[in-house]
């Protein structure tokens, strides 16, 4: 999954902003300000009052962040949206930077050759990113409230989402576990605390679920976990009501605007993760103790009550994709990108199991799918077009799993060209799901595999290969990836995507997606005796064979295709009408 956008600013609303922003940095002796698109909570999503770089450059993307010069001013994003923010921000303005390949701190040096005062908002930025910039000669980080919100007259409210309880036989392991846990790592390391602002960690460990975020059941929370097994749970105190009974007395509930003093009064060391931990909490801590986060990787390796939940979600998300491919194959000519969002969110509902969608769905046809993050609105609304191909990147939230799944359709009679471009994605994926590896093996180390196909045609794609997943959370979720830039090994029990994909501007997109879970892989007959993993898939979902240049596939990857249908059909099948299930064995034919 990729985060979809859709444009909902004004890229002429942006300069009078900046204006007003530069007179605010003038009143504070500031040469620049740093506007991220991240939160007080680092959230990929954000509520509607932290959308602080949208409000001052238009750009709607999930990661980046904007540069604000006297004279000057800069949005640095990755690959991913390259298209997005050339056609969201305006140019007179801001110029946009390829980032990471150019980092803040260099970019600075050189946009201020003679040093300057820059401010940022200290619960913004992360003890990593701060000091980085702090080993940039001349410059000088300077902590100060937010110039964004100084000027943003209309800023909406916070939101006040009721958090509510997750069942322990979906979690698998009651809270009180997960906390002993927890208290146990915090003692190996010898802190007497640990300060996270993470909200899916804090849901996790408490087996909470919240309502602050679109598409995300999580409750913007902070949390100081102690070595003694208790919880200072620190959110608006009407976020907790439903559910004291369920945290018990070991979990404490603090009002936000006693995060600082309550930080202060701690005399023992206290753990946080400078890669996530905003400067403002780690300032005000006595004996700040950097460290691994204790909760991201006992949280990513799911325990087997979630696995198996999430695989009942995912065979039910299964089954509203099927009856919506077979809509989709019947369509008149008149249907739009919208009425494909409209209909595949109808199907998952008529699951009677549906949350929420887990993210905006992305539905691109023809030249909207190579822009790697579109979202359809009513302004760039198009029918769908005839021999193309249409790119559908969906998924749900179901109280039991939070799936994620990309297919790309052909249109009419699309090329040989885009199917043969579709078989090289399609054996990237064939490479991720039928891969064993050794423990240790980072995604770094996989990445690779799924992007080979396409290298021989002398082609990529800018964006990582496979993003972990959550359990009723986060479809985005750390700290293991399969990307260039993942060192993090892979462990029994992580949730993946498997997504490689091709776009080419202007004409056509290409992605395919399966979630996938990590296990331990059986030694064969002959085999070393080492510990292997392996994938599990997650996601039945039909591949459309009509895209499949079968010349272009091995014998063992034909055998995949088919294996992989049969096991769509033998999973989703008995679960459709009659006519719906005559569509999918057509589907899933062997080749």
């Amino acid at each position: 999954m990729f985060q979809s956008f859709e444009v909902t600013t004004r890229p002429d609303a942006a300069p009078p902003r900046v204006a007003r922003l530069r007179e605010w940095m003038a009143t504070r002796d500031l040469d620049a300000f740093i506007v991220p698109r991240a939160d007080a909570w680092q959230g990929e999503t954000v509520a509607a009052r932290d959308e602080r770089l949208a409000h001052i450059s238009g750009f709607t993307g999930s990661a980046g962040f904007a540069a604000i010069l006297r004279d000057r001013a800069a949005v640095f994003t990755d690959g991913r949206y390259t298209v997005q923010v050339r056609a969201q921000t305006d140019p007179a303005t801001f110029e946009t930077v390829a980032w990471p390949a150019t980092k803040l701190a260099e970019w600075l040096a050189g946009a201020l050759p003679d040093g300057g005062r820059v401010g940022f908002d200290p619960m913004l930025h992360t003890v990593a990113e701060i000091e980085a910039l702090e080993a940039v000669p001349g410059i000088e980080p300077v902590a100060t409230e937010n110039g964004v919100d100084a000027i943003w007259a209309d800023r909406p409210p916070a939101p006040l989402g009721a958090m509510t309880a997750w069942p322990d036989a979906l979690a698998g392991r009651s809270s009180a576990d997960r906390r002993a846990d927890i208290a146990k790592a915090l003692k190996k390391a010898g802190v007497d605390s640990f300060v996270t602002n993470q909200p899916d960690a804090v849901a996790w460990l408490l087996n909470i679920r919240g309502a602050d975020i679109p598409r995300t059941p999580i409750a913007q929370a902070f949390a100081l976990i102690h070595a003694d097994a208790t919880v200072d749970l620190i959110c608006a105190p009407t976020k907790a009501a439903a559910v004291i009974g369920h945290l018990g007395p070991q979990v404490r509930i603090v009002p936000e605007e006693d995060l600082i003093p309550l930080l202060g009064r701690q005399t023992g060391p206290v753990g946080y993760d400078p890669g996530t931990c905003p400067v403002a909490l780690a300032r005000a801590l006595d004996k700040g103790k950097p460290m691994p986060d204790p909760l991201a990787l006992p949280k990513a390796r799911k325990t087997d009550a979630e696995i198996a939940a999430t695989t009942e979600a995912h065979l039910r998300d299964g089954v509203a994709m099927a009856r919506f491919l077979r809509w989709l194959d019947h369509v008149p000519a008149s249907t739009t990108e919208i009425d494909v969002v409209k209909a595949l969110e109808g199907f998952r509902r008529e699951t009677g199991k549906l949350t929420d969608i887990s993210f905006e769905t992305i539905a691109g046809s023809g030249p909207h799918g190579a822009i790697v993050h579109y979202r359809v609105n009513e302004a760039t609304n198009r029918l769908l077009d005839t021999d193309s191909v249409l790119l559908v990147d969906s998924g749900g939230q179901y109280l039991d799993g939070t799936t994620d799944v990309t297919r790309t359709m052909p249109l009419g009679n699309p090329s040989r060209h885009i199917a043969h471009a579709f078989t090289r994605v399609l054996q990237g994926l064939i490479a991720i799901s039928r891969v064993v590896f050794p423990t240790g093996v980072a995604g770094a180390h996989l990445d690779a595999l799924a992007r080979a196909p396409l290298w021989m045609d002398h082609r990529d794609y800018d964006h990582g290969t496979g993003h972990g997943v959550g359990v009723h959370l986060g479809v985005h979720e750390g700290p293991a990836r399969i990307s260039r830039a993942s060192l993090v090994p892979l462990e029994s029990g992580m949730i993946l995507s498997n997504e490689p994909g091709y776009y080419r501007e202007g004409e056509y997109g290409i992605r395919l997606e399966n979630l996938m879970v990590v296990r331990p892989a059986e030694r064969p007959e002959g085999g070393d005796d080492r510990a292997m993993l392996r994938f599990e898939t997650l996601t039945w979902v039909p591949i459309d064979r009509r895209l499949i240049v079968t010349g272009l596939l091995s014998r063992d990857e034909r055998a995949w295709v088919d294996g992989y249908h049969a096991e769509v059909l033998a999973r989703i099948g008995p679960r459709l009408e009659d006519a719906d299930r005559r569509w999918l064995a057509v589907m899933c034919a062997p080749l």
